[in-house]
């Protein structure tokens, strides 16, 4: 079976080809960056990690693009609460977003374009929208989108512009000519500080957040690309504008499949930051190891919503313990991945229905059964390079089983040390460093006002 993929904008599974031959290119909505990423943001980019990681296993060149978005109302006001400016707040934020990912084992995307990087793009693409006559400049100076002019408006959401009129808010004193109407460029207010600003023929502003991604994805990957993907929350407004701006500036798809991912949940309702109901990376980390949070985040299936407890946590631990041990036992044989055979094959189908990530685990603990059981080390060797096409099953078996029991403790205490010595002499990122190593061997550092003390992850 070839590879299937769940198009959100078709509502349906379809058939998988790129459009240039052997080579996918796929852009993906990334984060606004005023402060450390929580589980779902973490569910989001391991979604697509997965994604990326099984395209270049079935072969294909993989140009994977996610931006950041480093302007924005949240990003300012946090900002100039700190005191500090725009960019020394991004740079701390994005700098903590990639050491915790890369304990998850999110590998780095192709390119990581920041928004401030490309307002020129973004000022050009509205100039074009404005010739069209889809775009007007309000008496407010924000430069708006006209929706209505926009005949596809509505394709990927399924809402109506009858339904969207009907829970539409009443714009008051925003020069809006419809309340559907939405920012392209957004324009300076004397509060805001200097470098929240940039000069435009339209006045000082800055970008509206839905012209970012439609000018940094054109930029990156062309005016039409094989997948765009994001979280199931952006599907509607910010990935409806993306299409209006795009397509109605170049008349043609914006992308030919829509990939969204499922919320994590809290009892019940969505992670977010704005109910207070999340829990940082970090916090989690402080608690797992790593691979067991990867493995919590991998085998659900990365459309259906995922709920987060710690009783789900400590199950995916024991369930990875179960894998690991059979290669503890048999050593693997390193050896590429022969895809008729009978396990493999099964764990192609798996992944080639829409990543079905579930099936694919199931195949697994099916293998590590059977290696048990036969003590093959060519089975064993299939058992970790299947598990690898997820990002699992890659590190010594041992360090693993031990996470959570006994650690030497001098070396620990003379890595606090150094770390110390590090934050000392402001070596911040030598002190990350050890900290991260520290934590890819289970051992969890806590920082307080009496000085460092330390766990051992589960």
């Amino acid at each position: 079976m070839s590879l299937r993929i769940f198009n959100t904008l078709t509502r349906d599974l379809q058939p998988f080809t790129p459009i240039e031959p052997g080579h996918v290119r796929m852009y993906v909505c990334g984060m606004t960056i005023y402060d450390l990423c929580h589980i779902g943001h973490a569910r989001m980019m391991m979604a697509f990690d997965v994604l990326q990681r099984w395209l270049k296993c079935s072969g294909y060149r993989v140009t994977y693009v996610r931006n950041i978005t480093d302007i924005d109302d949240k990003i300012i006001k946090r900002a100039v609460e700190r005191g500090i400016t725009i960019r020394a707040l991004t740079d701390e934020m994005i700098a903590a977003m990639h050491a915790d990912i890369a304990l998850l084992g999110i590998e780095p995307p192709t390119l990581e374009p920041r928004a401030t990087e490309y307002v020129p793009q973004m000022l050009s693409l509205i100039d074009r929208l404005e010739s069209k006559g889809l775009a007007y400049q309000a008496s407010s100076g924000d430069v708006n989108y006209a929706v209505r002019k926009f005949a596809g408006y509505g394709k990927l959401s399924g809402k109506s512009l009858d339904e969207l009129r009907a829970g539409e808010r009443v714009a008051v004193q925003d020069g809006k000519e419809d309340p559907l109407d939405f920012v392209l460029w957004k324009a300076a207010k004397a509060s805001e500080p200097e470098d929240a600003k940039w000069p435009s023929a339209y006045g000082a502003g800055r970008p509206g957040w839905h012209i970012e991604c439609s000018a940094m994805s054109c930029a990156t990957l062309g005016e039409t690309f094989d997948i765009h993907g994001g979280g199931a929350d952006l599907q509607f407004p910010h990935h409806e504008n993306e299409i209006a701006q795009s397509e109605g500036a170049h008349g043609k798809p914006l992308a030919n499949f829509w990939v969204h991912n499922g919320f994590v949940r809290v009892d019940n309702e969505k992670m977010s930051k704005s109910l207070g109901n999340f829990f940082t990376i970090r916090e989690v980390l402080a608690k797992y190891h790593p691979e067991t949070v990867r493995f919590f985040l991998i085998r659900t299936h990365y459309r259906t919503a995922l709920n987060y407890s710690d009783v789900h946590l400590d199950d995916a631990h024991t369930a990875l313990k179960r894998l690991y041990t059979a290669l503890s036992l048999v050593a693997p044989d390193s050896a590429a991945i022969d895809w008729s055979q009978p396990f493999a094959a099964r764990f192609k189908a798996a992944m080639d229905d829409d990543f079905g990530t579930p099936e694919a685990v199931a195949v697994l603990f099916d293998l590590a059964t059977e290696v048990n059981r036969t003590s093959s080390n060519a089975l064993a060797g299939l058992l970790k390079a299947l598990g690898g096409c997820l990002g699992l099953l890659q590190g010594d078996p041992q360090a693993f089983l031990q996470s959570g029991a006994s650690f030497d403790e001098a070396l620990v205490a003379q890595k606090i040390a150094e770390r110390a010595a590090a934050k000392a002499v402001k070596n911040f990122a030598e002190a990350d460093r050890i900290r991260q190593a520290l934590l890819a061997q289970g051992i969890v550092l806590k920082d307080a006002a009496s000085g460092t003390t330390w766990e051992a992850a589960k």
